[in-house]
């Protein structure tokens, strides 16, 4: 059995732009359970509003460097964490740049190679993934903390994490080549989205843990028995 813990944001979460949250099914880290198969144990860990290391001054305990330790600590052992975060190191107010959220990025890594989980638990792989691209309207919707200099930003930030990545010897993902925002909110995927990321990382986590691609007996429904009418014939009751 292989552990992987899924440390992200909303969209980690599952939060459907239409309101709500999609159900586990339909959520990217659902898809990547399923395809994965019973031999790995997937956990969820997603908070709308995460950031890397940043303290949001508008919504509290957000911030991914403070949490993380907790997480580590109450699911080992481990052997792989994806950390999927950076959308919201973008609001406006951070004033942060694509290498200061790639950077912060990496100590959440360290973070994990690091922690000290005690005698006989594994150092977990970490993969880090860079987010989808925040939408182009994102101004006209709710969500005030992001301006046009967010969405440019999110759009640099695939080289930047890549970069420091394989520097760092991580593994590394880029959402932003298989999903998008929603046009409903410009922030968050839709489930078409949330297929194509968990797809895609099937392999990649496959790849890594050596497992065959999960098969499944797909049950053919069969048409019921037509009823066979005999007539029965009694010599005996002839007129």
């Amino acid at each position: 059995m292989h552990t992987i813990l899924c440390y992200g944001d909303s969209n980690t979460f599952g939060t459907n732009p239409n309101g709500g949250r999609w159900d586990f099914a339909e959520r990217w880290t659902g898809v990547l359970s399923a395809l994965l198969g019973p031999s790995v144990h997937l956990i969820e860990e997603g908070l709308g509003g995460r950031t890397t290391v940043f303290s949001d001054p508008l919504e509290d305990m957000r911030c991914g460097k403070e949490y993380l330790p907790l997480v580590l600590h109450s699911h080992r052992p481990l052997d792989l964490v994806i950390l999927s975060l950076g959308t919201n190191d973008c609001k406006s107010f951070f004033h942060a740049n694509e290498r200061i959220i790639a950077k912060a990025l990496m100590q959440l890594g360290q973070l994990v190679r690091m922690y000290p989980y005690g005698q006989g638990y594994p150092i977990p792989r970490v993969l880090v993934m860079a987010p989808i691209y925040i939408g182009e309207a994102i101004e006209n919707t709710q969500y005030v903390e992001f301006d046009g200099s967010s969405v440019s930003l999110s759009r640099k930030l695939g080289p930047a994490i890549k970069e420091l990545a394989e520097q760092e010897g991580f593994l590394f993902f880029d959402a932003s080549t298989v999903a998008s925002a929603s046009q409903t909110d410009q922030l968050h995927m839709d489930k078409d989205g949330h297929r194509a990321l968990g797809e895609a990382l099937a392999p990649v986590i496959r790849s890594l843990f050596g497992l065959q691609p999960e098969t499944r007996v797909v049950e053919v429904a069969q048409e019921p028995a037509k009823p066979v009418h005999r007539t029965l014939r009694f010599p005996f009751l002839k007129r």
